[in-house]
């Protein structure tokens, strides 16, 4: 079988493509370009980060083709990028809202724009693979595939997977998501791969966000949950649910103070104690039901509403066609707007949406 593997010059997809040329299949490696030169990075803090600048894993990704011995091909999908990812990126940033990119692009550009390049180019391939930890069967008895989470939970990677159609899950394979980390550190030492102790990618990108937003100075208020006025902001885009540092406020409070609500038609930033950051419920719309067919009535489920967040038990109720409301057993912190809540039956991954606000019942 033909399989194309998307390299990033890290040692997850290094070994995914590892493992696949040594099970046999006939592997040839492809790297997307996405990062954009006419933005440009006043300090770059980190280079191991999903956008930036590529030069150097461009080269890890020449490395590692080289020593498993199979061609690579850059593909470059910028524009696409640009206009899916980063235009929402700014979109959301400037309604207040805290969006996660990668969830866009794992949808969009890594499994869409780049395997369809691919075969444009003329690359002949029959499965798309990668390096994520997580995993896809077959259920006999529902004639579904699901996402399932990957075995090593620290590293899971399902849930930025969530809005992968049946067609996207049939022609995928995630060789390492039955591996842990440690297991696949210790297989690219084992076989002196060049990457083998390369850093892996710990954030969206490599500067600050400034850089891509480039919003003008928008002042406005930062108010008590009363509406008292307790200082001025510069634009609420620099404010997330649950930021706590560099709110900008007179000092002299014994009791600290958190953003628990930013209100973008009034142009302010809401700030109250850490208690106000919990809520039980809240509303999510854009659903990609990935691993079962559309439900109709509640049901129990545990949810994330982060990727860092523990899965916890929930009733999941439809709204709509697009639409649920979620209500937790116990509250939970820093509910965002914009970040994403998938839901768990287990280590299936049903499906998922974009958080829209919480409510009071």
């Amino acid at each position: 079988m033909k399989v194309l593997i998307g390299l990033s010059g890290g040692v997850d997809s290094a070994i995914a493509a590892y493992l696949l040329k040594k099970r046999g299949y006939d592997v040839t490696g492809v790297m997307m370009s996405i990062w954009d030169k006419s933005i440009k990075a006043t300090e770059i803090k980190n280079y191991d980060t999903c956008f930036g600048p590529e030069d150097r894993d461009i080269e890890s990704a020449y490395k590692i083709a080289d020593f498993i011995k199979i061609p690579l091909y850059i593909i470059d999908c910028h524009e696409e990028y640009k206009k899916c990812v980063l235009k929402n990126f700014r979109n959301e940033y400037k309604k207040g809202r805290t969006p996660n990119p990668c969830i866009l692009c794992n949808a969009h550009i890594k499994f869409g724009i780049l395997p369809a390049a691919a075969k444009k180019a003329g690359i002949v391939f029959e499965k798309f693979a990668t390096g994520h930890y997580a995993n896809i069967i077959f259920n006999n008895h529902h004639n579904i595939y699901q996402l399932q989470r990957g075995i090593d939970l620290n590293k899971d990677q399902s849930y930025f997977l969530y809005r992968f159609t049946q067609k996207t899950l049939s022609e995928v394979l995630f060789p390492i998501g039955q591996y842990t980390k440690k297991q696949i550190r210790t297989i690219a030492k084992k076989i002196e791969i060049p990457v083998a102790e390369k850093s892996e990618s710990q954030d969206f990108y490599c500067g600050n966000y400034n850089d891509i937003l480039k919003f003008p100075i928008n002042q406005g208020n930062i108010i008590d949950k009363k509406g008292k006025i307790l200082g001025k902001h510069n634009g609420i885009w620099n404010y997330t649910i649950g930021k706590r540092r560099g709110l900008g406020l007179a000092g002299g409070r014994n009791d600290p103070l958190y953003v628990v609500n930013i209100l973008y038609k009034q142009n302010s930033v809401v700030v109250g104690s850490m208690e106000d950051l919990y809520s039980l419920s809240l509303r999510v719309k854009e659903i990609s039901w990935c691993s079962i067919p559309i439900p109709k009535n509640s049901f129990e489920a545990t949810v994330k509403i982060r990727q860092q967040h523990k899965p916890a038990k929930a009733i999941i109720t439809p709204t709509g066609t697009s639409s649920i409301k979620i209500k937790f057993f116990e509250p939970q912190i820093s509910i965002t707007a914009g970040q994403s809540a998938v839901f768990y039956k287990e280590n299936i991954v049903l499906g998922g949406g974009i958080i829209q606000n919480t409510t009071t019942s």
